[in-house]
């Protein structure tokens, strides 16, 4: 007698399940940041933060996949800058400089989610370095999952957002020449993490020959650039932070932090998984750097 197996979801249904997943997570996040109002309003949010990812954490954990989380990283800043925007807002913060960095994060943010979710094939689908951790920490997986997957970058982001709280809701500054340059330096991390995106998008679109190496538009200049446009984007708005307020300068720690973990670990993990998977990857590296571009190289 054949058993029965349970229904497929096509990409479409899965995202569903993924949407009503942050749905509920916002939820508990918003009941966990009313629980805790009485503290302040960054110790807030990140109580709030923590209690979304745990939302999230579970829903992986049932579906089997911890892909679940992929999206957090560019959905939670879109609700904290909405927090520190019309939560915590005081009479001295730059209404221009507010609708500026709101305009930049929700258009980083979508942008990015969207770039997620086109390329997510379903609830079978999960990311390659989730799938290698699962297979080595093998019966502890949920316990990488839930610290090395999950509570570690929403803190990095956490950190990261930091920046938007003197930016949206305490900085007094007048507009300056700081928030000039963190204009140019955030929209153009937008646009390069754009651009690199849709390059590699058109690039797999051809079906390149199995091993073949991505070396055009932007990618004949770093090998990561779709990362350098991440970390810049976050030393964007710490220009923000600073420009609202000298005093902000703490809020630093944020883009470090992000940058050390892009350098020392995102990096050298794609650059390992592609040096095993595609000839003379060796010797892009070589001529390559990983984000800094160089415009003259030798080949």
């Amino acid at each position: 007698m054949k058993t029965s197996q349970p229904p497929a979801h096509t990409p479409g249904k899965a995202l569903s399940i993924v949407a009503a997943a942050y749905v509920l997570a916002l939820l508990a996040a918003t009941g966990t940041g009313y629980l805790y109002r009485g503290l302040h309003p960054v110790f807030m949010i990140l109580s709030a933060d923590i209690a979304g990812t745990l939302v999230i954490y579970i829903f992986g954990r049932i579906f089997h996949n911890a892909s679940f989380y992929d999206p957090y990283w560019s959905i939670a800043p879109l609700f904290m800058a909405l927090f520190w925007l019309y939560g915590f807002s005081s009479w001295a913060a730059v209404t221009l400089r507010q609708i500026i960095v709101a305009v930049l994060v929700f258009a980083w943010g979508l942008r990015l989610t969207f770039n997620w979710a086109r390329r997510w094939q379903g609830l079978k689908d999960e990311d390659w370095r989730y799938r290698d951790l699962r297979t080595k920490s093998k019966g502890w997986f949920w316990l990488v999952d839930l610290v090395g997957i999950e509570l570690m970058p929403t803190i990095m982001v956490f950190l990261g957002c930091l920046s938007l709280y003197p930016a949206l809701a305490a900085g007094g500054n007048r507009f300056n020449i700081l928030d000039i340059a963190a204009i140019i330096i955030t929209a153009g991390a937008i646009l390069i993490e754009a651009t690199a995106d849709e390059q590699l998008r058109d690039f797999l679109k051809k079906k390149p020959v199995p091993g073949e190496i991505m070396a055009e538009g932007l990618w004949a200049y770093a090998r990561h650039p779709n990362y350098l446009g991440e970390v810049t984007f976050w030393w964007g708005l710490f220009f923000f932070a600073i420009a609202s307020g000298i005093s902000y300068w703490w809020t630093i720690i944020g883009p470090v932090f992000i940058t050390a973990l892009f350098t020392f670990i995102s990096v050298p993990m794609m650059d390992k998984r592609n040096a095993t998977r595609r000839p003379g990857y060796d010797e892009y590296t070589k001529n390559t750097p990983a984000l800094i571009p160089r415009f003259s190289r030798t080949r």
